[in-house]
């Protein structure tokens, strides 16, 4: 891990914990709303305005929250579903492991403690969480990043990934990319919060070089598999061009011993959830 910046766990969690994944996310997908921003057809720059707040509000009120993001072109202008809705989502964020039962216990089980204590996390907490659907032929591609651009902290280096595969992950349908060792040179982008006013809720800072196709190397890996993620290393997915869906549930964590989180981070705590302590 401290090597490359990344480490693949095969076999992690059960086929019996992944399906209860899967069965609970497909029971909050039937019982979901489509969001209002969504929902509203427009005729002017002003009102085109004023969803794109709608949306960014959406998005930046979400840490605390389940709250839905489709792939684009699944809704009419009406906000109706012109393909079946589960087929629609592509992530559900970012609160999952605080408020429902099945996530968190995934998130805080005793073999993800377990191995918080044996990487030497002394008070790890955890900040966000993502269930992410990767639809067969649309799931969008996942540009290089690095996970610090968006959850920055001084010292860097104290943010850590986990990234649970639901499904099988292959070249085929989108499984994740990495660059062996690219965590140790920092960050080059950042993404903040806009100051009020701004025509965007959040901006980037800095800019993502331009990373050569050839250093990437493909993590396929299988149903249940876990894949540790330095916050600075750089990965990407590609377009899940094939038939099958690639679901995953990911959750990030922070060593919040002698860290401060950066206070222009478009997630932040909130009085209803401070970032709950992984060790239970």
């Amino acid at each position: 891990f401290h090597k490359d910046g990344f480490l693949v766990l095969e076999q992690f969690f059960s086929a019996e914990e992944c399906d209860s994944m899967r069965r609970q996310i497909q029971r909050i997908v039937e019982e979901m709303e489509v969001p209002p921003h969504c929902r509203t057809a427009f005729s002017t720059r002003e009102e085109e305005q004023l969803r794109e707040q709608g949306s960014s509000d959406y998005f930046l009120t979400s840490g605390d929250k389940i709250r839905f993001f489709f792939e684009k072109g699944v809704l009419d202008e009406k906000g109706n579903f012109l393909i079946p809705k589960e087929r629609s989502v592509s992530k559900i964020g970012h609160a999952l492991h605080a408020y429902d039962p099945v996530f968190k216990q995934i998130t805080h089980s005793p073999k993800v403690q377990e191995l918080g204590r044996k990487l030497g996390l002394e008070r790890p907490v955890v900040v966000q969480s993502m269930y992410i659907f990767k639809q067969p032929g649309i799931g969008g591609e996942v540009t290089p990043h690095q996970d610090a651009t968006f959850l920055h902290t001084e010292p860097l280096g104290r943010v850590l990934g986990f990234w649970i595969a639901l499904e099988d992950a292959t070249q085929e349908n989108g499984c994740l990319w990495f660059i062996p060792g690219s965590h140790t040179n920092g960050i080059s982008r950042r993404m903040v919060r806009a100051a009020s006013g701004a025509s965007t809720c959040v901006e980037f800072v800095g800019s993502e070089p331009a990373y050569d196709d050839k250093q990437f190397l493909p993590l396929p890996i299988n149903k249940g598999g876990l894949i540790l993620i330095h916050g600075e290393v750089v990965h990407k997915s590609e377009l899940n061009s094939s038939e099958s869906s690639r679901h995953a549930f990911t959750f990030h964590v922070m060593e919040a011993k002698g860290t401060t989180w950066s206070k222009e981070n478009w997630l932040q705590p909130t009085p209803e959830l401070p970032f709950p302590s992984l060790y239970t």
